[in-house]
């Protein structure tokens, strides 16, 4: 029997998961929020739905975009006032919708915003009291999954997002500088995000909670300084030298490296693909 999994949210990592899950044998249905991205969506080969959570859910079929084997949940809380609250119903609301679904595994890519800055490694057991409201927003709706009744849940919290489009030079081109270059930084290629889900998927790894990071963390004025070389673009202006250096933490994905046996394609973020 062909696995079929559902993936609400089909952006800028759900599309190319898609493709790559498509590739792999799976049947892919995708959720998004316009019908006019729907033809795109039928290309790749994947099944087009408009789903939505307005905090309540609405679209059209949700029955049948959710009569699925593993349902992917990858949309990151809205920018509102009332972030927290709107979030956690979206997945209340998302949940009550999945009782009495076939639904049995669900993933969900959350962030490393879940964590304060500690000013050291932060683990999975690490995530309390964050600071920003997304991170709260998060916090409270892998809260909600771990809770329910009748599926399983892992939680996959992704640090910042780099790959293809979403490179350094595109941001110096823009602005030309930076600050607090002496920040360790926590990223993770787009490769490397869709090849751990696929081992979450291949390996049945369900009930988990993992950090994906890669296991190099180069400080903010070496990322930049090597775009501007590796691009031929001027040098960056570092800002903020003077003052004190902020919070940090560093994201330790040793857990995933471990359980899943997973070795990152992007372990170093200088050395970006092009």
């Amino acid at each position: 029997m062909t696995t079929t999994v559902s993936l609400l949210g089909c952006g800028w990592l759900g599309l190319p998961l898609g493709r790559e899950l498509l590739e792999q044998g799976y049947r892919v249905k995708g959720s998004v929020t316009s019908n006019s991205a729907f033809p795109e969506l039928q290309e790749a080969g994947i099944v087009p739905f408009r789903i939505m959570l307005s905090p309540e859910l609405e679209g059209d079929d949700p029955d049948m975009f959710f009569d699925t084997d593993i349902l992917i949940l990858n949309f990151p809380p809205e920018r509102r006032p009332d972030i927290v609250d709107y979030h956690t119903a979206q997945f209340r609301s998302l949940v009550a919708a999945l009782q009495g679904t076939p639904v049995r595994h669900v993933l969900m890519v959350s962030s490393t915003s879940v964590y304060p800055a500690l000013q050291r490694a932060v683990r999975e057991e690490d995530a309390h009291n964050p600071e920003a409201l997304s991170g709260q927003a998060l916090l409270g709706a892998e809260g909600i999954l771990k809770g329910a009744q009748g599926f399983d849940t892992t939680i996959l919290r992704f640090c910042g997002l780099i790959g293809y489009d979403r490179r350094p030079e595109r941001f110096l081109m823009r602005s030309g500088s930076f600050a607090d270059g002496s920040q360790p930084l926590n990223l993770i290629h787009r490769d490397d995000c869709i090849g751990i889900i696929s081992e979450v998927l291949r390996q049945g790894a369900w009930g988990e909670v993992f950090n994906a990071c890669a296991p190099l963390h180069p400080l903010r004025r070496e990322y930049y300084t090597k775009a501007a070389e590796r691009s031929g673009l001027p040098l960056p202006q570092e800002t903020g030298q003077n003052e004190s250096p902020k919070p940090f933490k560093i994201i330790d994905s040793t857990r995933l490296e471990e359980k899943l046996g997973y070795r990152f394609t992007v372990p170093d973020p200088l050395d970006l693909p092009r």
